[in-house]
């Protein structure tokens, strides 16, 4: 079976509208049909490895979202999967994000790291 890793540098979009972020959510139902995933946060995405985020409700006119992201806990979830999910530890120090703040089971590489993962993996999917 082909391996697949999965890029995400790009984070919450479509979190307001989809309660989910749009690369998560279809990594979930990717592995559900059988894939071979490993998830590499980047950038801005690190933050969804941080234990116990909680973000406020929203509302526009009379309309409110009452169901808010959940990141952390889809993260959780994947991994749970059985989907291996690493974090740049480089981006981690570019946001002042502590070591003991990530979901416990979340692996963290630098750039060798990521060098290897891409090496180690048949296809690569960047969003």
């Amino acid at each position: 079976m082909a391996t697949t890793l999965n890029i995400i540098e790009s984070a919450y979009r479509a979190t307001i509208e989809e309660q989910d972020d749009t690369v998560v959510w279809i990594t979930h139902a990717m592995k559900g049909a059988g894939a071979d995933l490993t998830v590499l946060l980047r950038g801005n995405a690190v933050n969804y490895a941080v234990s116990g985020q909680q973000a406020p409700q929203v509302s526009f006119g009379e309309w409110q979202q009452t169901h808010a992201a959940e990141i952390d806990k889809d993260i959780v979830a994947l991994m749970t999967k059985g989907v291996a999910v690493y974090v740049s530890g480089e981006d981690l120090v570019k946001r002042g994000i502590s070591l003991t703040g990530l979901i416990a089971g979340v692996k963290t590489t630098d750039r060798e790291g990521v060098l290897d993962l891409i090496e180690n993996h048949d296809r690569v999917w960047h969003w």
